[in-house]
C-alpha cells in the first residue's frame, strides 16, 4: 500500500529491525538506552505536570486521556528520534522466532538497554528534582507525583503483573504502527493512539515507573509531602522493586513478546522462507 506497510510488510521490518538490534555494540546499547530512559521520563514529567490539578475539575477520565496523550511524546522521541527502549525491546523475539536472531543476543540487549533506561530515569529524576518544578502550583505537582508513587508502589504483586501485560500489548503495538507508516506524520499518530489507550486506561509501563516512583521518593523530604497529608510508610525503594517493578517488567515482557511478537509471527511469517 501507498501510505503505509502493510502487516506483512511489517512483520518482515520488525525481523529485520530486531535482527540489527542484536547486533549493536554495549556502548551503543547503553548511550541509547539512557536517551529512552530520559525521553520516557519527559513523558512522565509531562502528564504529571499537566494533570496534576485537573481532575476535580475535568473529571478523573479526561484528566487520564489528557495524561496519555502529552505521555506519548515519550515514545515518539524514542522511535522517531532514534534511541533503545526495554519495553519496545521486547519486538526482538518475532526475529528469534524467524531464526534471525538468538536468545543470547536478546537477552543481552536486554539487560543493557533496561539498566541504560533506569539511569536515564534517574538523570531526569534528579534534573527535576533540583529545578524546583514540584514546587509549581504551591507544590501541587509534587504533591501529584507523590500520589501517583504511592498508588503505584501500594499495587499488588498480581495487579501490577497484568497491567503489565496490557501496557505493553499496546506499546508494542505503538511501535509497530509506527513501523508501518512511511512519514513522520503516519509514525506519530500510529504512536499517540496505542500510548494514550495504555495512560489513560492505567496500565503499567516499567520504564515509565523508574520516573515516577523514584521522583516520589526524592519528594518524601520535601514541604510538598508535609502538605499532601499522606502516609508514606510504603513508598520506598524495596517497594519500589518488589511490588511494582518486577511484576510489571514480567508484565511487559508477556504483553510484547507474545501477545504482539508471538502472535504477528504466527500471523504472518511462521512456514515462510528466510
Amino acid at each position: 500500500m501507498d501510505g503505509f506497510n502493510t502487516p506483512q510488510e511489517t512483520a518482515q521490518k520488525m525481523v529485520k529491525i530486531g535482527k540489527n538490534k542484536v547486533r549493536l555494540s554495549i556502548f551503543q546499547m547503553v548511550v541509547l538506552g539512557i536517551l529512552a530512559g530520559a525521553y520516557i521520563g519527559f513523558g512522565a514529567e509531562l502528564s504529571n505536570m499537566v494533570t496534576h490539578d485537573l481532575a476535580p475539575k475535568l473529571g478523573v477520565g479526561f484528566s487520564k486521556f489528557l495524561a496519555g496523550s502529552v505521555f506519548s511524546v515519550g515514545l515518539m522521541l524514542v522511535v522517531i528520534g532514534g534511541s533503545e527502549l526495554f519495553t519496545g525491546n521486547c519486538l526482538i523475539p518475532i526475529s528469534i522466532f524467524k531464526k534471525e536472531a538468538r536468545w543470547g543476543g536478546c537477552l543481552k540487549n536486554w539487560f543493557w538497554v533496561y539498566l541504560a533506561n533506569f539511569l536515564g530515569s534517574l538523570i531526569l529524576v534528579w534534573i527535576i528534582f533540583y529545578s524546583g518544578l514540584w514546587k509549581v502550583n504551591g507544590h501541587q505537582v509534587g504533591i501529584g507525583a507523590i500520589n501517583t508513587a504511592l498508588a503505584k508502589v501500594n499495587l499488588s504483586w498480581s495487579e501490577a503483573f497484568f497491567r503489565g501485560i496490557g501496557c505493553n500489548w499496546l506499546v508494542c503495538l505503538a511501535v509497530w504502527l509506527a513501523v508501518a507508516g512511511k512519514d513522520a506524520i503516519s509514525k506519530i499518530f500510529g504512536i499517540y493512539f496505542p500510548i494514550m489507550a495504555f495512560v489513560a486506561s492505567g496500565f503499567e509501563h516499567s520504564i515509565a515507573n523508574m520516573y515516577f516512583i523514584p521522583v516520589g521518593i526524592y519528594l518524601k523530604g520535601t514541604e510538598a509531602a508535609l502538605k499532601s497529608g499522606l502516609d508514606l510508610a510504603s513508598l520506598t525503594w524495596s517497594n519500589f522493586f518488589i511490588k511494582n517493578l518486577i511484576p510489571v517488567t514480567i508484565g511487559n515482557i508477556v504483553g510484547g513478546a507474545i501477545f504482539v511478537a508471538g502472535f504477528y509471527y504466527l500471523a504472518y511469517l511462521k512456514g515462510q522462507k528466510r
